[in-house]
């Protein structure tokens, strides 16, 4: 039986392919959690798959020189969230670094959710999934969940024109009218901006 979920557990982190990220949690169908814990352990050590974290690996990217890529920001915390169809939103200074407003990748990068909160160490990086107003979500996964949070980040006095001319460099046609009809979700003064953006 080991044997069978160790080849199961294979096929579904294979067929995912490299840089998928995921928890035991992600295999709970195929047999009990004491069994999966011994497979992740022993693809582990064969190095098969990394462990980032108590409970949390990936099936690293390889790189030809630079070997085990870093795991994807966006992937753990999508594999944190866990399969419960939760919603993710980047914020703060990663929401802005996405959006190029800023060029430092920050240390503790922020995922707003409407799950449970989180935290996870990976290397030198905080991954933090925070629990938020269903207002805040519900641009989640939308460009203008994603300006408005690099823009809440920057704060009112630190938006100026150097700062408008990046995002409308950065943003479609069709980003900017998904901005406009998410104007309602943005604070008063966000939504100034986004009005100063369409001129």
């Amino acid at each position: 039986m080991a044997q069978s979920i160790d080849s199961m557990i294979l096929g579904r982190i294979y067929g995912r392919h490299r840089g998928w990220v995921f928890t035991p949690i992600h295999f709970l169908d195929l047999g009990r959690r004491t069994a999966i814990d011994q497979t992740l352990g022993r693809l582990t050590r064969s190095g098969t798959i990394r462990r980032l974290a108590r409970g949390l690996y990936d099936y690293p990217v390889k790189h030809p020189d630079l070997g085990d890529l870093p795991p994807n920001h966006d992937r753990i915390a999508q594999a944190l969230a866990g399969r419960d169809n939760l919603r993710m939103q980047p914020s703060g200074a990663y929401a802005a670094n996405l959006l190029g407003l800023t060029e430092q990748v920050p240390a503790k990068i922020v995922f707003l959710t409407d799950g449970p909160n989180r935290k996870v160490q990976i290397g030198k990086r905080k991954i933090v999934l925070k629990r938020t107003t269903p207002r805040i979500m519900a641009t989640a996964g939308r460009i203008s969940g994603l300006v408005i949070q690099a823009l809440r980040y920057l704060k009112q006095g630190n938006v100026n024109l150097t700062v408008i001319t990046k995002l409308n460099r950065r943003l479609s046609a069709n980003d900017k009218s998904i901005l406009t009809n998410d104007i309602r979700y943005a604070p008063a003064w966000i939504g100034n901006v986004i009005r100063r953006m369409r001129e």
